[in-house]
């Protein structure tokens, strides 16, 4: 079985790979970046599977993960992030059994029981995401999102149509750096892609409408 591990922290590299060298049968490999994972998926017409670190990976947004994940219907997807919010989830867990969804705060049994259940073709949700999305919803007072200046700047340059690559170039930054940032403003603000941000930032007066790219 084929693992690609798309996480650009090596420590979390070395450890995944360290628990998949005890599982018989598993053929590990590291993916840098989106481009190497493409042609690892594209040589391979088989089953196989991906852990991937959904907030510090070059994917764009969610729904860029689920086309990839339409493009490779023979991959199964391990979201092994710090923090994703349930609306993320939900939408992932709705796309399909694809998706498992593994927190990295998870125990180790719970690491080792999901690459198990990836193997087997089968879904796994930990154990702490499972209960945050059956706990009962509750009604919260809106509040107001505690965005850095960074990423502020970030949400307006988004609000007015500029892709990530070119947010990079306006701020001399590399393209990580600001993906990274323009992950973390969705996950902040509890939102999936550039035009809920965009409606977020219009609500909140962050980007005049005027200015707003249409």
């Amino acid at each position: 079985m084929f693992y690609s591990l798309a996480d650009p922290q090596d420590i979390t590299r070395a450890g995944l790979m360290y628990v998949l060298s005890g599982m018989e049968g598993i053929e590990p490999h590291q993916a840098e970046d989106k481009t190497e994972l493409i042609d690892q998926l594209r040589r391979r017409d088989e089953y196989q599977v991906v852990v991937i670190d959904y907030t510090l990976f070059d994917v764009n947004d969610i729904d860029e993960l689920i086309v990839l994940a339409e493009r490779f219907p023979k991959v199964q997807w391990v979201v092994f992030s710090f923090d994703l919010t349930v609306d993320f989830v939900r939408r992932l867990v709705a796309t399909g059994p694809q998706f498992s969804i593994l927190l990295k705060d998870s125990s180790l049994h719970e690491i080792r029981e999901c690459l198990l259940y990836a193997q087997h073709r089968r879904r796994y949700v930990c154990q702490r995401m499972t209960e945050i999305l059956l706990a009962p919803s509750a009604a919260v007072a809106e509040e107001k999102i505690p965005l850095t200046k960074t990423e502020t700047e970030i949400l307006k340059d988004i609000a007015q149509g500029m892709t990530t690559r070119e947010i990079a170039d306006r701020r001399f930054s590399s393209f990580h750096t600001v993906n990274t940032h323009r992950k973390n403003i969705f996950r902040k603000l509890g939102v999936n892609n550039a035009h809920e941000a965009t409606r977020y930032a219009l609500r909140a007066g962050l980007v005049d409408a005027a200015e707003y790219y249409i």
